[in-house]
């Protein structure tokens, strides 16, 4: 069963790593690179912007920041040939009135430092000291470990808000306000928008989060790492009142592991006073850890989250 499991994050690992230099071809509006943005907090890396279809300096539009950049608009430019389809999503929305014209910011990430930067700092600083040691020494295969460099997601949400989010309001047309700033990615990429709702409250009014991977690594048994996420949103889970989450998960593959720890997820949910106005979590029965099944489901947190 654990060398079953540790398959099923590697192959999560290799969908959402993968490195891309060809401009991905979107079905409708627009797509413009910026090349290697340069950060102080974390490795250079491409960000991918798209405008939708008549973007226009005389409307102000949203902003959906996304992680994984490289495999969100084109599956042929993706090792596996999938991708979330997220221009056609958007494009689908904005036309039938149900989203507010909206841009939509694809941060790719970093092969060898991914884990380093989406898992929630705080959460792992308070586990257990010899327990951090020890998952530190994981390799995601022969030679690669999974933590290149020591958890830094704290960095990586400094390079989002201090950094892109900046260099977007001065350079799109767009509303810079918390209340039409949104962040969504999928599995380690669900952990880090949930924290970054947290420890960034005034800079996103929605998060969401699919396939969240609450067990942070490929040990289920003994993990206290699901715990030490609960306990950290207890504290820091913003008012509900004024921000928007949602969870959801699959069956089938890697994300048959997270039915139980997202219920333990919804219990601090509804202890903190949400409700099905401002929370949404939802189980998809028969769909897996991929992008095509992230894809088919996009609309929904969407227009939840932007609602």
């Amino acid at each position: 069963m654990k060398n079953k499991l540790i398959i099923l994050f590697l192959l999560a690992g290799i969908i959402i790593t993968n490195a891309q230099t060809k401009l991905p071809e979107v079905s409708s509006g627009k797509l413009e690179r910026i090349e290697n943005f340069k950060s102080k907090f974390v490795s250079d890396r491409n960000i991918d912007v798209w405008l939708p279809e008549g973007y226009s300096e005389k409307t102000k539009y949203n902003v959906l920041y996304m992680h994984d950049g490289q495999m969100l608009f084109d599956a042929n430019t993706t090792w596996n040939k999938q991708e979330w389809k997220v221009d056609e999503t958007m494009s689908q929305l904005i036309g039938d009135n149900k989203i507010p014209a909206c841009i939509v910011v694809g941060i790719f990430n970093d092969a060898d430092d991914r884990h380093s930067d989406f898992f929630p700092q705080k959460p792992f600083e308070s586990l257990p000291e010899k327990f951090r040691d020890s998952i530190m020494e994981l390799n995601r295969y022969e030679g690669h470990a999974l933590f290149a460099k020591p958890v830094q997601s704290d960095a990586y949400l400094k390079f989002i808000v201090e950094e892109v989010k900046p260099y977007i309001d001065s350079n799109f047309s767009v509303k810079t306000e918390k209340e039409n700033t949104f962040i969504a990615g999928s599995s380690m990429g669900g952990l880090i928008s949930m924290y970054a709702i947290c420890e960034y409250p005034e800079a996103f009014a929605g998060a969401a989060c699919l396939s969240t991977h609450w067990p942070g690594i490929f040990m289920v048994e003994g993990n206290p790492i699901p715990a030490a996420f609960q306990n950290y949103m207890m504290e820091y889970l913003p008012e509900g009142s004024s921000h928007r989450i949602y969870f959801d998960y699959g069956t089938e593959t890697l994300d048959a592991l997270y039915e139980l720890p997202q219920k333990g997820v919804d219990e601090v949910m509804k202890a903190k006073g949400y409700t099905k106005e401002n929370w949404m979590t939802l189980k998809f029965e028969g769909e897996e850890h991929s992008e095509n099944s992230w894809g088919k489901r996009l609309a929904t947190p969407i227009q939840f989250i932007m609602k």
